[in-house]
């Protein structure tokens, strides 16, 4: 017999369906103890009536009464562990708050919980959490610190803990998972899996920010080249605008001085001249004083032969046509003429140097025959493009041009700089440029940024036109032979070079690019032979 003041075992109240302190607690006919409600329900699910702890089974369905004693003294003992609980610890310090995670079990004031149970998928206070600590049945459930959602770690199929890690289709999985629907994939332990997720996390979040860091050196070496090529545009700027100035400095000095010397030289002519007038003026007056002293004598014969020595070499000189006339006509126009010159010297130096920097962005480009409309024939090594008179029978594919005669590089650009150039030479009639690779490729093409390409044209031998929309007509002081085409994406900018002459044919500005370029190539119609040279993708060569 026991002692009378043995404590029953704590594991004699938990209930093991609900692994709490029993609530109603009732007997069923193998003698094992539920909660009513536990069993219950556990019935009610199932389709067999067996007890969940020794696993009988009875034919019927056992009815259910209340072991008022049992319960009685299941009753004490969560009085007396509530009680407990309430003495050994600071409510202060357990009582849940916003953020933390509460305790299932808690009925009346929340108390925090110090762990979640994987298996019963509840978290625990310090008080209900002692029989998974002391309860040789619950010591062997899985306790983790507490979390929120403990539902979520269940398999919402099988009704099961998530305890393992699909490698195949990276999910977690329920035992009977990898059994049915994931029999043959690569599955795992949870901390299988997650040491392995992390390291290949790590390593790719490292792989990431390796990639970043040199993202970042790249750009910073870029800022520096930028750096670099700003302070050498502007000393070259600084130095041609120097040039310019002290030119135009000259210019004005050399045009005020040529004015003040030619006033100066009219202001000399006019002194002599009024020199001149005034000794004659002299001496007609000391003649006029001679004549009227003769005049008083009244000897007619005296005063004829008087008046006939008077007459006697009189100043011949016709002032008539004696004028000054002003010098400085002209004189401004021709100082800007010559200023005009200078200007066009720098700029030719200033282009020449912008077109060996602009060379530095040549790259390969082949004609892409896929593009090429039926009449254009191109060279085995796709450098040359010409118009034939008979149309090939090729196949209709969306990206050849049907109409027009034309045809696409190969090569597509969808940021940074490029360049290359094409000889033109002896032909009559050609277009070049960029266009975006959604261009309407069937029917007629209009030419025009609006339209996805930037072109400029020669019709006619020597009708030079930037196809602007509208067009602008170009006056050239030659006929280029090879025509540089550049392109900085970012920028939007494309600009036409004639290279020989290292001249600046015509820039679009301002254009705003959001697809893939691809040069753009028509060598024009053949035109009975005369338009018969091909257009040729010329090798650059820094000039």
């Amino acid at each position: 017999m026991a002692a009378a003041n043995d404590v029953p075992s704590e594991d004699q109240f938990l209930c093991s369906i609900c692994l709490d302190v029993f609530t109603d607690p009732v007997t069923i006919p193998c003698g094992h103890n539920f909660c009513k409600t536990c069993i219950t329900e556990h019935w009610d699910r199932s389709d067999r009536y067996q007890c969940p702890m020794c696993k009988k089974e009875f034919n019927t369905r056992p009815e259910l009464h209340v072991n008022t004693l049992f319960s009685e003294m299941a009753a004490h003992f969560r009085q007396s562990a509530q009680q407990k609980a309430s003495s050994s610890s600071s409510s202060e310090q357990q009582v849940f708050k916003p953020g933390e995670v509460p305790c299932d079990v808690c009925t009346e004031t929340k108390l925090k919980a110090l762990k979640s149970c994987l298996v019963c998928l509840t978290s625990y206070c310090e008080a209900h959490l002692e029989p998974h600590l002391t309860a040789s049945s619950l010591k062997r459930h899985q306790l983790i610190d507490p979390v929120e959602n403990l539902e979520d770690r269940m398999c919402l199929k099988h009704d099961k803990p998530l305890e393992l890690f699909c490698k195949t289709d990276q999910t977690c999985v329920c035992m009977l998972c990898h059994f049915s629907d994931h029999k043959m994939h690569d599955v795992v332990p949870l901390k299988e899996g997650y040491v392995g997720e992390k390291a290949e996390l790590e390593t790719e979040i490292h792989q990431m920010i390796q990639k970043r860091q040199l993202k970042i050196e790249e750009i910073k070496h870029s800022v520096d080249l930028s750096k670099e090529e700003a302070d050498r545009e502007i000393a070259e700027g600084v130095q041609v605008f120097t040039a310019l100035k002290e030119s135009v400095e000259r210019g004005q000095a050399n045009l005020i001085n040529t004015i003040k010397e030619k006033q100066k030289t009219t202001e000399n002519q006019a002194e002599d001249f009024i020199k001149e007038l005034e000794q004659e003026i002299s001496e007609l007056q000391k003649r006029r004083s001679e004549v009227e002293q003769v005049t008083h004598s009244e000897d007619h014969l005296h005063l004829l032969q008087r008046f006939m020595s008077l007459k006697v070499a009189p100043p011949t000189k016709d002032w008539t046509e004696v004028s000054i006339h002003s010098s400085h006509e002209g004189t401004v126009v021709r100082a800007v003429v010559q200023l005009e010159e200078t200007f066009s010297e720098e700029m030719k130096k200033l282009i020449e140097a912008e077109l060996k920097r602009i060379q530095r962005y040549a790259v390969d480009v082949t004609l892409d025959p896929d593009t090429a409309n039926p009449y254009l024939i191109l060279s085995d090594d796709g450098k040359q493009v010409s118009h034939g008179d008979v149309k090939k029978n090729l196949p209709d594919n969306p990206e050849r041009f049907s109409d027009c005669i034309c045809v696409l590089g190969k090569q597509s650009f969808s940021s940074g700089r490029f360049y290359f150039e094409v000889q033109v030479k002896e032909k009559t009639g050609w277009t070049l440029g960029v266009a975006r690779e959604s261009i309407n490729r069937k029917g007629d093409i209009s030419l025009g940024p609006h339209w996805g390409n930037w072109t400029i044209w020669l019709r006619n031998g020597n009708e030079y036109k930037a196809l602007a929309g509208p067009s602008v007509l170009l006056s050239l002081k030659s006929q280029p032979q090879k025509v540089g085409v550049f392109v900085d994406y970012e920028e939007g900018l494309v600009s036409f070079y004639d290279v020989d002459a290292a001249a600046l044919i015509y820039s679009f500005t301002g254009c705003s690019f959001t697809e893939k370029l691809y040069p753009y190539f028509s060598p024009f119609n053949n035109d009975d032979g005369e338009n018969s040279s091909p257009l040729i993708i010329s090798p650059v060569r820094v000039n």
